[in-house]
């Protein structure tokens, strides 16, 4: 799994190109692809075939119908808000990794149950931040974490110190990469 996963949301599907080579340039090779714009499904099918040595994954995936599109898309991988079971179902049967939204000790032994050891904390900032999954941890320690919403460059270094985090989320990735390609 790539340590950084940037989220990136596509308005239109001309932008994938400016946004998937701002990240290569940028020495990240992943991008959670989400599905809260019309494109979403495109989006992901374009840079599943014209970004072969990147991961994409399909992100904001709430329901069994968008997991299907975006795994005919070529998604990767999926990541949801929350824990879908439905979704975790369909990507254990196709053997896609699945990064369900968990906050709670409940929605973890959820988790676990489907057969799932890396969640998505989200939003990490609201529910408590390193404390909170420091916290979760401990009671957890098959879990890993990614914490996404609230990560930024002022506390990356404090979450990336901590054993159990699997990787950063974060549209802020879009952002500095972006900035960077037009300030060169």
């Amino acid at each position: 799994m790539e340590k950084f996963i940037p989220v990136v949301v596509i308005k239109e599907l001309s932008e994938t190109d400016k946004i998937l080579t701002a990240l290569k340039n940028n020495g990240i090779n992943c991008a959670e692809i989400t599905f809260r714009t019309a494109c979403a499904k495109e989006a992901i099918e374009y840079a599943v075939k014209n970004y072969p040595e990147m991961s994409i994954g399909a992100g904001t995936v709430i329901n069994a119908k968008q997991c299907e599109d975006a795994l005919e898309a070529g998604a990767q991988f999926i990541v949801s808000p929350g824990l879908s079971v439905s979704v975790a179902n369909i990507c254990n049967e196709r053997n896609i990794p699945y990064y369900p939204g968990c906050v709670t000790p409940t929605e973890i032994m959820q988790a676990l149950e489907l057969g799932i050891t890396t969640v998505k904390f989200f939003p990490a900032n609201v529910y408590g931040g390193l404390n909170a999954l420091k916290a979760l941890a401990a009671p957890f320690p098959q879990i890993k974490f990614i914490p996404t919403g609230g990560v930024d460059r002022g506390n990356i270094d404090e979450f990336l110190a901590f054993d159990k985090i699997a990787a950063i989320g974060g549209s802020f990735f879009v952002k500095e990469a972006l900035e960077k390609m037009e300030n060169s």
